[in-house]
C-alpha cells in the first residue's frame, strides 16, 4: 500500500464533502443551517460504507451509516433519484435533523458512490414552533419521514414536497432549505464523476479498500494504546423534565487488545419526554469518543468503526422504541454519553482524558408572529459553554463541545431575521471549575421579546454540574431565568413558555470542569 496515495486521496473525498457544505451554507434560506452550519456532508462507498466525511458535526456524522443502510434496504437507486429520511428509528437523530441520500452513476448499472448531508430544520411542525419542545410522544415533535423518494429520476417528487410543506411552519424557508441540500447533492455527484473520470472503478475501489483498512488499523492501534480490562462509570441527566428523579446513564467499557465492547444496556429506561434516543445517536457519540483519542489529521470512515461493538438495550434511554420522543435524545443524552464515556476512560488513562465540558447544547426554540412583517417565524439555536480542562492546558471558554460543533448565530443577523433583541452576549466568567488546569467559562445570553413568543427550552447540567477530574472541582451548572414585569422567575431545564413583548430570558450556561489539584 502506498500510504502516501491514500492520505492524498482521503483529503480528496474529505474535500468534496467540505465542497457539499459549502454550497449548502451559501444556497440554504434559515439562519440556522446559513449563521450557525447545523449540518453534515458524507461520502460513501457502493456498498453504503463510509468513506470520508467533512468536519462538521459528530452527532450527525456517526449515525449517517445507520441511516444509508436503512435507505438501501428499502430503495434501489436510479440516476436521479434522491431520498429523503428523518426517521429517528431508521437511523435518524432526531426529526428536525432531515438528511438527503443519493447515489451517484457514472452510466446505467450500480451505483459508484451515495452522497448524503443531514441538515437541522428550524421547523419540521409539530406542537411547538422550532420541533423542539417538550413533549411526551413523538407525534407533537413534527413530521416523521420515512425513506421516501424526494426526486424519482431527477423530477421532483412535488406530491410528497406539498405534503410536506403543508404541515410545517414557514413552508418557504423549509423549502428553500431541502433545495440547498439537493444543490450540494448535485456537487458532489460531479466532483466525485470527476474523480472517477480521471482514475477508473478499480483503483478508487482499490483506494477506498486500503483507506478504510488503513483508518481500521490507526484505531486498532489507538485502542491497544489503552490497559486491557472493564472499566465502568455512570452520569447522570438531571432529570426527565416530568420528575425529579435523576436518570443515570451506564457504562461498562471492556478493552481487549486491540477491540473495545461499550455496554450501555444498565441504563435507565426510556422516559416518557424527549431525553429519549436511538441506537445511531449512541454509535455517533461512541465514535466521536474513539476517535477523540486517534487524534486530528487522520482518515475517519468505516474501517475506524471495525473494532468498536456498541451494546445497547431496547426500551432504555438509549434505545428507545416507537412513540417515544427524542428531539433531547440527540442533543443532550448525546453529551452526558460522551461524558460518560470519558469518566471510564479516566480509570485507564489519567494523563490523558479531560474533565467533563458544559455537557449540554442549551437549546432554545422560539416562534411567533413577527409584528415587523406580519408573518410567522421559528428560530432555533443552541449556545455554548465552557470546555473541560485538560491534563496540560485549561479548558477553553465560551464555545461548543463534542457532540455540538456548530456557530452561535450571530447577533446582527438574529435581530435582522427576528423579533428579539440580544441585550447581553458575554463569557459567565468564574463558572469553570477550579483545579491544576482551569476549566473553561460558559455564556451568558439575554434575549429581549420585540413580540409575543412560544418559547421551548431543552436544557442540561442545571441541577448536576460537570464533573472535575483527578482533583479539580467541578464546572458551575447552567441556570435559566425569565424577566416578567421586573420580576425574576428561575425557568426548568426543560420546559415551554410563553413570553410577552419586552420579557428577557437570561440563558446562564455551564462552565467546564477542572483538572487535576490545585496548586
Amino acid at each position: 500500500m502506498d500510504v502516501i496515495e491514500v492520505e492524498v486521496f482521503n483529503k480528496l473525498f474529505a474535500s468534496i464533502a467540505e465542497e457539499m457544505g459549502i454550497i449548502l451554507t451559501r444556497s440554504s434560506f434559515s439562519s440556522n443551517i446559513k449563521e450557525r452550519r447545523d449540518f453534515s456532508c458524507a461520502i460513501f462507498d457502493a456498498r453504503g460504507d463510509l468513506v470520508a466525511q467533512a468536519a462538521h458535526i459528530p452527532v450527525h456524522l456517526g449515525a449517517m451509516p445507520k441511516t444509508l443502510q436503512h435507505v438501501l434496504d428499502s430503495h434501489c437507486f436510479n440516476p436521479g433519484d434522491v431520498v429523503i429520511v428523518n426517521d429517528p428509528f431508521h437511523g435518524g437523530s432526531h426529526l428536525p435533523d432531515i438528511t438527503l441520500v443519493e447515489a451517484v452513476f457514472a452510466v446505467s448499472g450500480k451505483p459508484l458512490f451515495y452522497a448524503v448531508n443531514r441538515a437541522h430544520h428550524a421547523d419540521v411542525g409539530g406542537k411547538n414552533p422550532g420541533s423542539m419542545g417538550f413533549v411526551t410522544d413523538i407525534a407533537d415533535e413534527g413530521v416523521l419521514i420515512p425513506p421516501t423518494l424526494l426526486a424519482c429520476r431527477g423530477k421532483i417528487n412535488e406530491d410528497f414536497l406539498a405534503g410536506f410543506l403543508a404541515k410545517v411552519r414557514n413552508p418557504e424557508e423549509r423549502q428553500g432549505d431541502l433545495r440547498a441540500q439537493l444543490a450540494a447533492l448535485k456537487r458532489g455527484r460531479t466532483r466525485l464523476l470527476e474523480l472517477h473520470a480521471k482514475y477508473g472503478t478499480q483503483h478508487i475501489d482499490t483506494i477506498i479498500g486500503q483507506l478504510q483498512g488503513y483508518a481500521e488499523r490507526l484505531m486498532r492501534a489507538t485502542i491497544a494504546g489503552l490497559p486491557d480490562g472493564t472499566y465502568g462509570f455512570c452520569d447522570f441527566l438531571d432529570n426527565d423534565g416530568i420528575t425529579k428523579k435523576k436518570l443515570p446513564i451506564r457504562v461498562e467499557l471492556t478493552i481487549d487488545h486491540d477491540e473495545v465492547v461499550a455496554d450501555f444496556s444498565s441504563s435507565a429506561d426510556q422516559v416518557g419526554s424527549p431525553l429519549n434516543t436511538v441506537e445511531s445517536v449512541v454509535t455517533s457519540a461512541t465514535l466521536y469518543v474513539f476517535q477523540c483519542l486517534m487524534g486530528e489529521g487522520f482518515p475517519i470512515n468505516q474501517g475506524s468503526y471495525r473494532p468498536i461493538r456498541i451494546i445497547t438495550r431496547p426500551g432504555s434511554l438509549l434505545n428507545a422504541q416507537p412513540p417515544a420522543p427524542v428531539a433531547a435524545g440527540n442533543v443532550e443524552t448525546s453529551q452526558r454519553i460522551v461524558d460518560t464515556l470519558f469518566g471510564a476512560l479516566a480509570q485507564a488513562s489519567r494523563e490523558k482524558i479531560p474533565a467533563a465540558s458544559c455537557g449540554s447544547m442549551n437549546n432554545i426554540a422560539i416562534g411567533g408572529m413577527d409584528h415587523r412583517t406580519g408573518r410567522q417565524y421559528t428560530y432555533y439555536e443552541t449556545i455554548g459553554g465552557g470546555m473541560g480542562a485538560r491534563p496540560n492546558s485549561p479548558g477553553i471558554s465560551a464555545i461548543h463541545t463534542h457532540m455540538t460543533n456548530t456557530m452561535n448565530t450571530p447577533v446582527e443577523a438574529l435581530e435582522h431575521s427576528f423579533p428579539l433583541q440580544i441585550e447581553k452576549y458575554a463569557i459567565r466568567y468564574g463558572s469553570g471549575g477550579e483545579g491544576k488546569e482551569q476549566g473553561g467559562d460558559g455564556i451568558i445570553r439575554t434575549y429581549r421579546f420585540l413580540s409575543t413568543g412560544q418559547v421551548s427550552l431543552l436544557t442540561e447540567r442545571r441541577e448536576i454540574p460537570p464533573y472535575g477530574l483527578q482533583g479539580g472541582s467541578p464546572g458551575r451548572k447552567g441556570e435559566n431565568l425569565l424577566i416578567h414585569q421586573n420580576r425574576i422567575k428561575k425557568i426548568a431545564g426543560k420546559t415551554n413558555l410563553a413570553a410577552q413583548a419586552g420579557d428577557r430570558l437570561i440563558i446562564k450556561t455551564p462552565g467546564g470542569g477542572g483538572w487535576g489539584s490545585p496548586g
